[in-house]
């Protein structure tokens, strides 16, 4: 048996590397444009317009003189739009191993569980006009309207109050259904009545409870036709009667859609923003309660595309959460970018600090804003909060004198360039001793402020973060 050569060897290891780092970027492309990527997001719109002119052709072509007049170049956009949505949905099996949910399956069983996700057997009915139009008869064969309008369901993956409202549905799935049988009850039950007051005046209309139905149906859901009404006197107060206890059975299910849909918005807003603070490498070690004791701290803040949000030398006060949209943070020589979920300004709920780089929105952006004499009104409360916070202050021997860490850009130059590989390292050597940052506490926080200056008192001198 022939060896392989060093040559070959790295030829193939090189070739390895490079189909790696493609099957990450398509995966960068098409799945995390809803985490916050540039890309992502760019990819996930141009998809979405997909979608819809999809659903448009669909209507179009049902319309006699158009279908005459554009008749071909409606087959030949659909044959496009069917095309790109196939090679999506081949490229999403592709690198559905590199999901988090499936990255310890192997690959051919982490494509098929992908395969069996909701939203990818929606990407699949999505496909099946086209290729059914290929492997049929590619010139006449018409796939089911109902199959192609399918496509539609595609939004569901980049909506995110779709998902809620999907999500809200089947969780008060039993109280709906509860609802509804209760206004079906009624349905009969005024039909009943009905028939029984009408069925000798208006034996057209009334000679049976299942004609009755309609107008009870009609009456109940207040749409009231008109075609059939009642023409006697008790009928007349038993159609009002009905009316108004209509309007109270629809707001029956309305008002359980709405509180559960409220519900989930809240609850997902809440589980994105505990997200962001449990990733602030300052909040790591916290347990979940006081993380979520922090994220209620957080107040909103709106800014426009190309405001300065903070700059260089000024008092640092406050850390930055980008809920949406995308900042630009300059350091001396070094720009980088920070999008949805990204943060800025760590240090800065320490005290005593300033800002060393000047931040502006490239787009108009939403911000969540924790202010440090918040946090320290709950550390003051908080002892034990306040002794693992600092416990993590103290450890970071050569923490920088300003609110942002250098390795916080670093890791924003990464996450640029797709290649994450992680903060660690590219930690800040230089940093001075820290100041006593919470006077007044217990005797265990001042202890571990007094230990967390000395350690870094050791260290070295000020670093001069500004390369310029």
């Amino acid at each position: 048996m022939a060896e392989v050569g060093p040559r070959a060897t790295d030829e193939l290891s090189a070739s390895t590397g490079l189909l790696l780092r493609v099957r990450r970027r398509v995966y960068r492309w098409l799945e995390l444009g809803s985490a916050g990527d540039r890309q992502g997001r760019w990819f996930d719109r141009l998809l979405i317009l997909l979608v819809v002119a999809a659903v448009a052709l669909v209507a179009l072509e049902t319309v006699p003189s158009l279908a005459a007049e554009w008749g071909d170049r409606f087959s030949l956009a659909e044959r496009i739009i069917g095309a790109v949505f196939l090679a999506e949905y081949l490229a999403r099996l592709w690198v559905a191993d590199l999901h988090p949910p499936f990255r310890h399956y192997s690959p051919a069983g982490a494509r098929l569980r992908y395969a069996l996700q909701p939203a990818a057997i929606i990407d699949l009915l999505a496909v099946l006009p086209f290729v059914l139009g290929l492997l049929f008869v590619p010139a006449d064969f018409k796939v089911m309207v109902l199959l192609r309008f399918a496509r539609f369901f595609k939004l569901a993956r980049y909506s995110p109050a779709l998902r809620s409202l999907t999500n809200a549905l089947l969780s008060e799935r039993h109280a709906i259904g509860a609802s509804l049988l209760i206004i079906f009850g009624v349905v009969m039950l005024a039909a009943t009545a009905m028939y029984m007051v009408e069925r000798e005046v208006q034996p057209q209309a009334f000679g049976s409870i299942p004609d009755a139905v309609w107008w009870a149906m009609t009456t109940v859901t207040t749409v009231g036709y008109g075609d059939v009404v009642p023409v006697t006197p008790t009928g007349k107060v038993l159609g009002g009667l009905v009316m108004l206890l209509g309007y109270g059975l629809l707001a029956l299910p309305v008002g359980i859609v709405a509180t559960a849909f409220a519900r989930e918005i809240h609850s997902r807003d809440f589980a994105v923003t505990w997200g962001m603070v449990a990733r602030v490498p300052l909040f790591q070690d916290l347990r979940a309660a006081d993380i979520a004791e922090i994220a209620r701290l957080l107040r909103g803040q709106s800014v426009s595309a190309g405001q300065v949000i903070s700059r260089r030398g000024e008092p640092a006060s406050s850390m930055y959460f980008i809920a949406s949209g995308l900042v630009e943070v300059t350091m001396g020589q070094t720009r980088a970018h920070l999008g949805e979920g990204g943060f800025f300004g760590e240090m800065a709920v320490l005290g005593d600090r300033q800002r060393v780089a000047t931040v502006t929105a490239e787009s108009d952006t939403r911000l969540l804003v924790l202010e440090a004499q918040d946090l320290h009104a709950l550390m003051a409360r908080k002892s034990d909060l306040a002794r693992r916070i600092l416990d993590e202050v103290r450890q970071r021997r050569g923490a920088s004198w300003g609110d942002i860490l250098e390795e916080e850009i670093a890791e924003a130059e990464e996450m640029e360039r797709g290649e994450v590989t992680g903060a660690d390292e590219a930690v800040s050597e230089a940093g001075e001793a820290l100041p006593d940052l919470f006077a007044g506490w217990s005797n265990t926080a001042d202890a571990a402020v007094t230990g967390a200056g000395t350690d870094a008192g050791a260290g070295s001198g000020r670093k001069d973060t500004d390369a310029g």
